[in-house]
């Protein structure tokens, strides 16, 4: 876990009859595992007329969803994203565009709450005809308290570099005046990557790495 901490302008440490008053702007971190990994995964179909990109799309996408449902995902964690139906031209020169059919995409939001086994299940709905894929997007599920640990972390950074500058100054610290919650001081973690293989006999994985919980706090402290 890392921080750090500044020590306000001298304006903003006026004197008082009961000491110096020493604003102090604290930044905690912790990192943490990301447990949940939000994929997108659709698919496209295309067709003469729009009913039948329509049809085309509907019948893949139930064996996506049916695959989904297969590999144990909740109903709650699965939700439509997008759907869309566009018609495709042709273009000549100095001629109106023709349309020559239409494309039908269709994809659904997943959260994937065991992240060790979404690499085989996105793996799977290839195979039941899902040919768009986008993410991830990791997330830590228990986000609260990582941040509560995060503030924890800050405020005794705060008080380090609190009765740093007061030895320094030859006083001591005699108590916290005020504290307040500044901007987010966490930094972003790494990019998440998924790896996808060429070959069928390779399987798809995602590696989670790390991510950073910051919080930032401002505490005054009196000195004398």
């Amino acid at each position: 876990m890392t921080a750090a901490a500044q020590v306000a302008t001298p304006g903003s440490a006026p004197a008082t009859a009961a000491g110096t008053l020493l604003d102090v702007v604290a930044e905690g971190q912790v990192n943490r595992v990301p447990d949940i990994a939000t994929i997108r995964a659709g698919v496209v179909t295309q067709g003469g007329t729009a009913a039948e990109a329509l049809a085309a799309n509907a019948r893949e996408m139930a064996s996506v969803l049916a695959a989904l449902k297969a590999a144990g995902i909740a109903a709650r964690d699965i939700q439509t994203a997008t759907i869309s139906l566009n018609p495709q031209y042709r273009y000549g020169d100095n001629q109106p565009p023709v349309i020559t059919g239409y494309q039908a995409s269709n994809s659904v939001s997943v959260k994937f709450r065991d992240i060790a086994r979404s690499g085989a299940i996105l793996d799977a709905l290839v195979k039941q005809g899902a040919n768009q894929i986008d993410g991830p997007n990791l997330s830590i599920e228990a986000i609260d308290a990582a941040t509560d640990a995060a503030r924890v972390d800050a405020i005794k950074r705060a008080r380090a570099r609190a009765e740093l500058y007061a030895g320094a100054l030859g006083m001591r610290v005699v108590r916290i005046v005020s504290v307040s919650e500044a901007m987010d001081g966490g930094a972003p973690g790494p990019v998440p990557q998924m790896m996808v293989r060429a070959e069928a006999k390779d399987a798809t994985q995602l590696v989670p790495g790390e991510q950073q919980v910051g919080a930032s706090v401002r505490v005054r402290f009196l000195l004398n």
